[in-house]
């Protein structure tokens, strides 16, 4: 039997209404942003352990990399992504400054041997005050940016002792190599690599200088809305790290080709990583507004920042 015309269409309408609940859960989506040494997201990327967990949110995933931490915080805000993958303490310092709208929602704890000033093995720098007047290859807004200005400032300098060359971490290590710079900051696995392949030697690492948290944020609107999908990110995120942990040997091998670094550099990296996924506490960003002052102080802020007002998410029970 035929159906009258505004019979159908009401039934029509009445599915397609039915329906949209449904077709909104299916469009769920999370873009992460990462960087090459987000140990973690490489590995659930690579296994796609993330995209089976949140197969029952029927949220879809997509990955976009950068080549550092201060682009991520620039898509964040923009909206081009919804949660980076772990960057430095810094990072988001810089991100507060510029205005962005992000909250905290993990940590990885403190991994202060992970970052280091390299000098050339026949450098004739001794310590961190014979960097008066040097170019120093460092990544701008990353967390190796701090080390570098409270090893300065432990040594009696200040940013403008030295002549800044603000590079990634690739470029840095060319330069230091070509003697283009008399040092470079760096932090693992990039640092590990630059000891191991051209014998370049530690002149100040983080020990005492920079606790170098590693934390992942989101932006604040998907925050609002995704806590189940952020639950299983942050367990996802937790139990790879205690893998790490617990199979060296292996994570090493799956992050080598990953990386096009050996396996045994990355152990040595991975050593000095703790890896230790953990909720963010208000207590435990203290060093953020330590961080900031510093930045500030060097000139390097375009306004001062209170790190108590960015946001914190935290799973149920933590």
């Amino acid at each position: 039997m035929l159906l009258p015309r505004r019979t159908l269409l009401a039934g029509l309408s009445a599915s397609a209404l039915a329906a949209l609940p449904r077709a909104a859960a299916a469009a769920r989506a999370l873009r992460i942003g990462y960087q090459r040494s987000s140990t973690l997201i490489a590995l659930l990327r690579q296994d796609g352990g993330l995209e089976r967990a949140l197969a029952p949110l029927d949220t879809t995933l997509s990955w976009h990399e950068f080549t550092s931490g201060l682009p991520i915080m620039e898509a964040l805000n923009a909206g081009q992504i919804d949660v980076s993958a772990d960057v430095a303490d810094t990072v988001p310092i810089f991100a507060q400054a510029a205005g962005a709208r992000i909250s905290y929602i993990a940590q990885e704890a403190p991994s202060p041997e992970a970052q280091a000033i390299l000098v050339p093995a026949d450098s004739p720098a001794k310590s961190v005050a014979d960097l008066r007047g040097r170019r120093v290859a460092v990544t701008k807004g990353a967390g190796s940016h701090y080390l570098l200005v409270a090893a300065l400032g432990e040594a009696g300098l200040t940013f403008k002792d030295i002549t800044p060359a603000y590079l990634t971490p690739a470029d840095g290590r060319a330069a230091l190599a070509s003697s283009g710079v008399e040092a470079w900051v760096a932090w693992d696995p990039f640092l590990s690599a630059a000891r191991q392949q051209s014998a370049a030697r530690v002149l100040r690492d983080g020990v005492g200088l920079s606790l170098y948290k590693r934390y992942y944020l989101a932006a604040d609107p998907y925050v609002a809305a995704n806590g189940p999908v952020l639950a299983t990110l942050f367990a996802q995120l937790a139990e790879t790290g205690n893998w790490v942990k617990a199979n060296p040997a292996e994570a090493a091998a799956r992050l080598a080709p990953l990386w096009k670094i050996e396996p045994e550099v990355i152990l040595r990296a991975n050593e000095r990583r703790s890896y230790r996924v953990e909720a963010v506490t208000r207590a435990g960003l203290s060093e953020q507004q330590k961080i900031a002052d510093a930045f500030r102080a060097e000139g390097l802020l375009p306004r001062a920042v209170d790190t108590s007002t960015l946001g914190i998410w935290a799973p149920q029970g933590r």
